[in-house]
């Protein structure tokens, strides 16, 4: 063992003084390195990563940035990967819901409040990039100078595949990142650091695949975009559709989106480790879920302007799908409900000018009986 090696144990108490729930460190490159760069390159051959085209930035030698981690990072000899619990509690987006309503992944009703008390949306890429800081500033304190860059889903690190290295958990049939003890319902950030670490250890910190012979997540997934155990094709995945996606969005993908509007939490909400979530509840002044994003109301959200939208949504990761974005992710909840009422709504989105909420409201007017307009 290297003698001035930081131990491990001390980077993860660190890591929770920090904020984190857990967190686990791994010595670069890791064991499984290759054969998980090897599945990266795969999986973007067949072009699973849809329009998210910055998953497929090369660098000069053309080699996919994403693939490895020591590939932009030549300096990396370690990754803390620290895992942030962000379930709340709450209804579940597969119970029943009240007619009418919407759901928002839940990841995405978190706000804080400020000193007068006042709640606002927040972010938690800039929550957890905050402690990622504080980390590293105590890890300078402690281990004096080096190389850090830290990361909240914005770097060129593929963070599920770090975090089973380090130990966190295993990767579900649905592709995400299961902590044996805190469940799916995490967000991952990552410290890359030019300080070795212990790597001895490294074989037993991997915790086995615990999914066994169940495949709810597969056999729930409206769109089936869990195409087999382990693997997802982003072009029929909801959570892209409704976030990342652009424009119109096929006929027969809509009518399997149900009453999804941001996001998506069907895939994990169906898994038996999601059962975790009920042990302990969670606590984060920064996290806080709002409770008016639970099932909120279609018409409730359909009649925000982009001014309202904005306010509504300012700081929020809501904020990313865009104010047509997110109409017309309404639109086509509004279509699946099949209430007739909606069609006032859908009639005058039909005339409106951005193609893909125009697209959606004809399709949705269709599923409930109105006029199409076609």
């Amino acid at each position: 063992m290297n003698a001035s090696a930081p131990d491990r144990d001390r980077l993860r108490a660190l890591a929770v003084v920090a904020g984190f729930s857990d967190a686990g460190v791994v010595a670069l490159p890791h064991a499984n390195t290759d054969r998980d760069a090897r599945r990266y390159k795969d999986w973007t051959a067949a072009g699973r990563a849809a329009s998210m085209h910055y998953l497929e930035r090369r660098n000069e030698a053309g080699e996919l940035v994403r693939a490895s981690v020591t590939s932009p990072f030549p300096w990396a000899k370690s990754a803390i990967v620290c895992f942030a619990r962000y379930d709340s509690g709450g209804p579940r987006s597969t119970a029943e819901a009240k007619p009418g309503s919407g759901w928002i992944a839940r990841y995405a009703w978190s706000s804080r409040r400020d000193a007068n008390g006042i709640r606002h949306p927040s972010d938690y890429h800039k929550v957890l990039l905050k402690r990622l800081k504080s980390l590293e500033a105590r890890l300078h304190e402690q281990f004096g100078e080096f190389e850090s860059r830290a990361y909240v889903d914005t770097g060129p690190v593929v963070e599920r595949s770090l975090a089973v290295a380090a130990g966190l958990g295993w990767t579900g049939k649905n592709t995400c990142l299961i902590h044996p003890q805190l469940g799916s319902f995490g967000f991952l950030a990552v410290l890359l650091t030019s300080m070795p670490v212990q790597n001895e250890e490294a074989p037993t910190l991997l915790i086995p695949d615990r999914c066994g012979t169940c495949r709810r997540c597969i056999d729930a997934c409206p769109t089936q975009a869990l195409i087999a155990p382990y693997q997802l094709d982003a072009r029929r995945c909801i959570s892209y559709l409704t976030i990342e996606h652009k424009g119109p969005i096929a006929d027969e993908l809509m009518g399997k989106m149900g009453r999804q509007i941001f996001g998506c939490d069907i895939c994990q909400d169906v898994c038996p480790w999601a059962a975790l979530r009920a042990v302990d509840p969670l606590v984060d002044s920064d996290l806080e879920p709002r409770r008016e994003l639970e099932n909120p109301s279609l018409v409730w959200l359909a009649g925000k302007n982009e001014a309202e939208f904005e306010q509504l949504f300012n700081g929020s990761p809501v904020r990313r799908a865009g104010f047509n974005g997110l109409r017309r992710n309404i639109a086509i909840a509004m279509g699946n409900s099949g209430i007739k009422v909606f069609a006032t709504r859908l009639e005058k989105w039909a005339e409106e000018t951005d193609e893909g909420l125009q697209a959606a409201a004809r399709w949705a007017l269709t599923r409930i009986g109105g006029n199409g307009l076609s």
